[in-house]
């Protein structure tokens, strides 16, 4: 009885110090506490802490960049929840799964378990967890070439986050706010959003946050035609992101600094940063990132007359659009190779 007590105890605290690494942006530290968590939690056994550990690896091999481990843990960890009548835990992998769907622009498929999610997550009364999710669904509603539906969502949830006393949660939906304006070409508005946000991440210690938030103001400027002022910002966003080991920010901020050198006419410099963007979103299996950075070096190919560059990095992003169930980018790629 003591060994046990003594294996719940240790597992506990090395739960806790993986959170801790994870929530500073340590993300292998983190999976290597969690590893060893996960053969504890099989010696114990203990059904239910080896389901939280599977989705504790999940959420740590995503962050570390492979999205398809990240989804094995996932799906164990709803097989375990399924098996054991652990509610709370199987609405927490369904989401967890939503979200590696959607980074995968696997939308159809992150919205079936987002779906899921959401009814159990009501029926505990888990608001918090339900708002997160729902937060999910309006951004992928954005990707999907909705940003009105996704503005009316995230409306909502505003509310909801500001009764909740969530502080980082407001400053995400914020940002989700400004991202849908952004889409819909009200780039003022998108600005204002976007500086609502900045203080809140700012104050709760956010770096990630913080970073995505100005990379989303540097992009606002590039938009409203200041695109020198745009592309100090993004340098200092680049720097912050290599810092804290964000591969996927990291490779956002590369691609914007290529459109910006592009917008600038300085097309060798544009090329350099797009092809950086490229490599780490190819490494993160992140297909919707590859297919924009892929239209945006075509279409310099294109400029430059290298109409043949042009037509291989078109048909590259037509295969990949093809991939991701993702009918307006298919359709935008066509355009694309229409207009060489």
């Amino acid at each position: 009885m003591k060994q046990l007590l003594n294996q719940v105890k240790e597992w506990e605290q090395r739960r806790d110090e993986a959170n801790h690494y994870y929530q500073r942006g340590k993300f292998q530290e983190s999976l290597d506490l969690a590893t060893k968590n996960l053969h504890l939690a099989r010696a114990i056994p203990d059904r239910t802490r080896e389901g939280s550990t599977l989705n504790d690896l999940g959420l740590a091999y995503l962050s570390c960049c492979q999205p398809q481990k990240a989804l094995e843990h996932f799906h164990q960890a709803l097989s375990i929840a399924v098996e054991i009548s652990n509610a709370a835990a199987e609405a927490t992998a369904l989401s967890n799964l939503g979200s590696t769907y959607s980074r995968l622009g696997r939308f159809s498929q992150a919205l079936e378990y987002f779906d899921k999610a959401l009814p159990i997550f009501r029926l505990l009364q888990d608001t918090q967890s339900e708002v997160s999710t729902l937060n999910d669904v309006a951004l992928l509603y954005t990707r999907l070439g909705e940003p009105k539906r996704a503005l009316l969502l995230q409306h909502q949830i505003l509310t909801m986050r500001r009764l909740l006393g969530d502080f980082s949660g407001e400053a995400t939906t914020l940002n989700g706010i400004g991202f849908a304006y952004n889409v819909l070409g009200k780039f003022e508005e998108a600005l204002e959003f976007f500086q609502a946000a900045l203080p809140i991440q700012r104050a709760v210690k956010n770096l990630l946050g913080e970073a995505t938030t100005l990379n989303n103001i540097a992009s606002m400027y590039s938009d409203l035609g200041k695109p020198k002022q745009a592309l100090l910002l993004y340098h200092q966003v680049l720097l912050t992101r290599r810092a804290i080991s964000d591969r996927s920010g990291e490779a956002t901020t590369l691609h914007n600094i290529g459109f910006t050198y592009s917008n600038l006419i300085e097309h060798r410099q544009a090329m350099k940063f797009y092809k950086q963007a490229i490599a780490i979103y190819q490494e993160l299996g992140d297909s919707l990132g590859e297919v924009s950075t892929l239209l945006n070096m075509g279409s310099l190919y294109a400029v430059t007359k290298r109409k043949k560059m042009a037509r291989s990095c078109y048909k590259n992003a037509q295969g990949l659009a093809e991939q991701i169930e993702h009918q307006p980018l298919l359709e935008k790629v066509q355009q694309f190779i229409d207009s060489l």
